[in-house]
């Protein structure tokens, strides 16, 4: 019998451990304006190396370049840098009030706000998102309430969800913005299933799915590819790359795929892959996807290249598995700072009426938080009573279903 060599796990390892100085390397970044605009109805098979690039818009002295530019007007562009700003101020707001013991917790969106505000603004209203906890962008682009954010996350009598989610888990109908599911993954199939009722009604409006990259290791993830494809579901599936999962690096959910978005090839969906803190190229690649869904040509699926800078939430030390000064080093930047910068190349922005802005949306933000800390506490310790749960999970029963299980003996 001849002796086999014996095996051995791989486990993929991060370039860089805490102490370590920050490698992006891995990081093949597409100068700004080289990556081709096909038309919205190629095959996928067609556009296979936009699974591997990167679409990027902005180049470094803040121009505007490529087939991509040009799907958004300066107010667009001012309206864009608001949101963006006013979501980071809310942050900044709201991680104050949980280190004050005011909320349980919080999960910030520092350096990924382009994604949400970006993407909401390429959508129609009611079309629908299926959320992480990281897309609360999609909310402030959307002009949903900052009060009723804040209700929600200190769980006060204005609670639009009474008590019944945790603190960031917003949810809103009208805005197009599902509950957010604490199971990670589960929301990418409803999004497919969602969007597959949207198309068996023949109605005209679209889902888009939500995920991180570590998540995409779940079953869910693929079982949504599944459906999406083989059903052709108006659905936009975007994966927000932000290199990090709670604290593994996202090698472990990649595998050998080189890039999530070559995740949709083998499923025949068109992949692409986006620079995340570009707001015009997120706007002008969901711009096409959205499309593509209204065609019935089927689903997209987008990586978003970006990276979370605080950390994954207040629970946790991102200084325990990576660099401390990893953020500075993140080659795309900052989302505001760039698309502040276009702003002042194209002459419809000033440094001086930026820092007004900033104070402005400071005073909104506070404001809004005064008014949200003004209401009492729900219930004793917080949380809603039996009563109220019953009421708000079980619906009135109609009168004809009540005449039916009478006639029943029930």
């Amino acid at each position: 019998m001849v002796d086999s060599a014996r095996l051995s796990l791989h486990v993929p390892e991060p370039a860089v451990r805490p102490g370590g100085q920050p490698d992006f390397s891995n990081v093949k970044i597409a100068k700004a304006g080289s990556v081709p605009r096909p038309e919205v109805d190629v095959a996928s098979e067609d556009i296979r190396d936009l699974a591997y690039s990167i679409i990027r818009v902005l180049n470094r002295e803040g121009e505007a370049v490529g087939p991509w530019a040009g799907s958004l007007s300066d107010e667009a562009l001012l309206t864009g840098l608001r949101n963006m700003m006013k979501l980071r101020a809310f942050d900044a707001r709201m991680l104050m009030a949980q280190r004050q013991g005011k909320t349980s917790f919080y999960m910030q969106h520092l350096g990924e706000e382009a994604v949400s505000c970006a993407f909401r603004k390429a959508l129609e209203k009611g079309d629908m998102n299926f959320p992480t906890y990281r897309q609360a962008g999609l909310l402030i682009a959307d002009e949903y309430p900052m009060v009723e954010m804040m209700n929600q996350i200190y769980s006060n009598e204005s609670d639009p969800l009474r008590g019944r989610q945790l603190p960031i888990m917003y949810s809103s109908k009208e805005h197009g913005f599902f509950t957010i599911s604490g199971n990670l993954a589960t929301q990418y199939v409803q999004a497919v299933g969602w969007a597959m009722a949207s198309a068996i009604k023949n109605d005209s409006r679209i889902a888009a799915a939500w995920i991180g990259d570590g998540s995409t290791a779940e079953s869910d993830f693929h079982s949504a590819l599944v459906f999406a494809s083989t059903y052709k579901a108006p659905v936009i599936l975007n994966i927000v790359n932000n290199q990090w999962a709670i604290s593994t690096f996202q090698g472990i959910a990649r595998g050998g795929s080189g890039t999530f978005a070559a995740r949709g090839l083998g499923f025949g969906i068109p992949a692409l892959r986006v620079d995340g803190n570009d707001y015009l190229a997120v706007h002008a690649v969901a711009r096409w996807a959205a499309e593509r869904a209204r065609r019935n040509l089927g689903p997209t699926l987008i990586e978003y290249v970006t990276y979370r800078v605080g950390a994954h939430s207040t629970s946790d030390d991102p200084s325990a598995y990576r660099p401390k000064t990893e953020s500075e080093a993140w080659p795309l930047g900052d989302p505001v700072l760039r698309l502040k910068k276009h702003l002042i190349v194209k002459g419809a922005w000033s440094e001086e009426r930026h820092v007004q802005a900033e104070a402005e949306i400071m005073d909104e933000v506070i404001e809004a938080q005064r008014q949200a800390e003004a209401h009492g506490t729900l219930h004793a310790g917080g949380r809603p009573s039996v009563r109220d749960i019953f009421e708000g999970v079980y619906a009135e029963m109609p009168p004809h279903i009540r005449r039916q299980r009478q006639k029943a003996g029930y």
